[in-house]
């Protein structure tokens, strides 16, 4: 059985975070990685990662550092949809093939009731259906009475549902090259090829079993579903301290806690876990890591900052700040008494702006999304759910209320007068000050 991953897509709600899911670092390993860990647990060990031309190289590189698998790489030149990757890998597809969404996180079991499904050899096809109350925007799926596929509803509007079955993209077809002949014959407009063909099978009486699965699942398409992400990895994996990293006697560490190599905690730092802290980090004074906080390579958190449940990723420096449920790209500068505020007057939810519409993140507690290398400056405010694109920068005492787009630079324009200085002082009252303060200071203290 060959597992594909379909990495050539293009995901445009992730903005001001630009790099692929797939390819984003948690606990030290690339998405792809843990998802490559995940299928091996199960079983499994051929691969094939469709690519785009962008990040190609990545996966190379990636493929080059797992074991006991066999990778193989092909390139999806344009970001087409799912059924223009599995047309374009067809001589590929031989016997079983999985083909998984590797922005979707979810268990080894998830793997395992496929595999064990389709030991019965009950159906040509399986997928995974997972039962949900809220609305999801993805595909629906309307079953029988012997969970057999009727009808996949792409993205229907929210009221319309046709079902509470969402689709996890984990689909097992033991006859790929059926698959790509419906593919080939399917006419629509819209970005559903691949769902269209599954459809047309369906009601031709091709047997599409659909499998209930009721362990975590989280799809990455918001950049605050991070979060869940950061959650599921860490509560999963064994915590661990390097033994090249420096820890101060007065520091405390705390709970589940990741520490990466070379990494310092200073004087007086706290890190109440669950945390992650990646290699080269430093941890400055008085600093507080807390809440499922994961910091990652060569970032230095300085003296008194504040990190609550944020996702800051490589390279960042900041330093008496508060970051609070924030997500931060690489190479980010914040400036001396920065504040990411995270909460509503009205404690209701926060919402984000995508594109032009208005997404409530169903989260009541949301700050910042900063893209790569953003600065701030001194004492500046970033209110509850704003967007700041990659390359830019708020100005010192700004309080920024809207977002901010991609190499944009947002300063307050304060108008300053010079006058003469009308303010004489009153040298009597601080000699009385001074002698006062004195008096205070020669108080003997009480004997016992």
């Amino acid at each position: 059985m060959k597992v594909i991953f379909l990495c050539g897509g293009i995901g445009k709600r992730m903005f001001p975070i630009t790099e692929d899911k797939f390819l984003m670092n948690f606990l030290g390993k690339t998405l792809l990685q843990h998802q490559i860990v995940a299928a091996k647990q199960a079983g499994l060990k051929q691969f094939l990662v469709i690519g785009n031309p962008a990040n190609m190289r990545q996966i190379e590189q990636i493929a080059g550092t797992v074991s006991g698998a066999k990778i193989e790489v092909a390139l999806q030149k344009q970001p087409l949809g799912i059924a223009d990757a599995l047309v374009g890998v067809a001589s590929l597809l031989d016997g079983d093939v999985l083909v998984v969404n590797p922005n979707d996180i979810f268990a080894t079991s998830a793997y395992a009731s496929l595999i064990k499904e389709v030991k019965k050899k009950s159906a040509a096809s399986y997928m995974l259906g997972y039962q949900t109350r809220a609305y999801f925007p993805g595909g629906y799926l309307v079953i029988n009475s012997e969970k057999e596929l009727r009808h996949i509803v792409e993205k229907p509007k929210p009221g319309q549902e046709p079902s509470d079955l969402v689709n996890i993209l984990a689909h097992l077809h033991t006859d790929p090259k059926r698959l790509l002949e419906y593919i080939k014959k399917v006419k629509t407009t819209k970005d559903d090829v691949y769902e269209c063909a599954l459809d047309s099978m369906a009601k031709d009486g091709h047997k599409i079993k659909v499998i209930s699965y009721t362990d975590f699942w989280v799809p990455i398409k918001y950049p605050w579903h991070i979060f869940d992400a950061v959650k599921y990895l860490i509560d999963i994996s064994q915590p661990i301290i390097s033994a090249s990293a420096y820890i101060s006697e007065k520091a405390t560490i705390g709970g589940k806690v990741f520490i990466g190599d070379n990494v310092k905690v200073l004087e007086n730092a706290v890190i109440r876990g669950p945390a992650y802290i990646g290699p080269g980090s430093i941890i400055g004074n008085n600093v507080l890591v807390r809440d499922y906080s994961h910091i990652g390579a060569d970032c230095v958190i300085g003296y008194s900052t504040e990190i609550k449940s944020s996702y800051i990723d490589d390279g960042c420096w900041m330093h008496s700040s508060y970051i609070g449920d924030s997500i931060i790209g690489k190479g980010c500068s914040f400036g001396a008494g920065t504040v990411l505020a995270n909460f509503r007057f009205d404690e209701q939810n926060i919402s984000v702006m995508v594109g032009s519409e208005a997404i409530d993140t169903g989260l009541d507690k949301l700050g910042a999304i900063i893209g790569d290398n953003c600065k701030t400056g001194i004492n500046s405010s970033v209110m509850p759910g704003i967007k700041i694109g990659p390359n830019s920068i708020v100005g010192s005492h700004v309080c920024l209320t809207k977002d901010l787009g991609p190499e944009k630079m947002i300063l307050t324009e304060p108008h300053y007068r010079t006058q003469p200085n009308p303010v004489k002082l009153d040298e009597a009252k601080r000699k009385e000050l001074k002698e006062k303060l004195e008096r205070l200071g020669n108080i003997e203290p009480e004997n016992d």
